[in-house]
């Protein structure tokens, strides 16, 4: 039975230059967020951290890089059980020949997988080609660990508010999105944009929190990372890591710099304030047809 209060930290740092480096710079942080907080339970990590965000450009020299996906797994392995925590890592997963995934991998206390989640929703716009790697994945399901069942999403899967729907429904006890979002580097978008799009990507994560009535994590990168074709534009990821509580209640909010995000989640206030918000109880299902439909035609 897992306690009424999670302590949650995100591990929001930028690529080191090197997988090695970049996993052992994971490391040296979940250290620090331990001395910090040695309460801690949970560590959510950005997408696809070990790596560069490869995906700036098409290139299948870089499917090479799952080959090390066994050694990332015993290496966050070795984290959860040394630190006692549940992680939640994000790599690249090759599952047979020309099918690879980006997938969320859970960590339990002891260093066990209690389970993977394959990214769902899969983007291709400009420096975000990631249909040329990831296959989609199968299904939404929440993960069971020792601090509750982790409804665990990837990036891009945030913006639909029906994969959220669907973990709670399936009840998950909070959302997890380990993300890569940024602005690409040069003159294409305005501060005004920017700052709209950053919003957005925090409103409507918001909007997954207030209508599931359901706590969300969002760890996302930092730093600029040239397009690996060798041009200087690229993109310069964001940061803005935050925790809502139950109902949208913002608990932490990082900055644009590397850095711990650090709250505690209390469950207990979700299970409360479901009963005084009930849009479960309100759905109307055998209204909802049309949500299968790709698109719906006029009648």
């Amino acid at each position: 039975m897992q306690a009424p209060c999670i302590h949650v930290a995100i591990l929001q740092h930028a690529y080191q230059g090197d997988r090695l480096s970049t996993l052992e710079h994971t490391a040296r942080m979940l250290e620090c967020s331990k001395q910090l907080h040695p309460s801690l339970d949970l560590v959510v990590l950005p997408e696809l951290h070990p790596y560069a965000y490869f995906c700036q450009h098409e290139d299948p020299s870089y499917f090479a890089l799952a080959q090390h996906y066994p050694e990332d797994i015993q290496f966050l392995s070795q984290l959860a059980q040394k630190h006692r925590v549940v992680i939640v890592g994000s790599l690249f997963e090759k599952r047979m020949e020309g099918v690879f995934s980006n997938t969320a991998v859970v960590f339990e206390r002891n260093g066990d997988i209690a389970g993977i989640q394959r990214k769902m929703h899969i983007p291709d716009d400009p420096r975000f080609y990631e249909k040329f790697y990831f296959t989609p994945g199968d299904d939404f399901a929440p993960i069971q660990t020792s601090v509750g069942n982790l409804g665990v999403l990837v990036c891009w899967d945030q913006w639909y508010p029906e994969a959220a729907r669907i973990m709670a429904l399936k009840r998950a006890d909070m959302l997890i999105y380990p993300s890569a979002i940024g602005w690409f580097n040069d003159s294409s978008e305005s501060a005004q944009d920017k700052a709209l799009q950053r919003e957005a990507w925090r409103g409507v994560q918001r909007g997954h929190s207030i209508a599931n009535v359901i706590p969300v994590i969002t760890s996302n990168r930092v730093g600029l990372e040239l397009d690996p074709s060798g041009h200087t534009q690229g993109l310069q990821f964001f940061g803005s890591s935050f925790i809502y509580g139950a109902f949208g209640k913002e608990l932490a909010l990082g900055g644009e710099e590397e850095e711990i995000v650090y709250a505690c989640l209390d469950l207990e206030e979700s299970r409360a304030t479901r009963l005084m918000w009930p849009f479960f109880r309100d759905r109307r299902i055998e209204a909802y047809g049309a949500l299968l439909k790709r698109v719906v035609e006029e009648s």
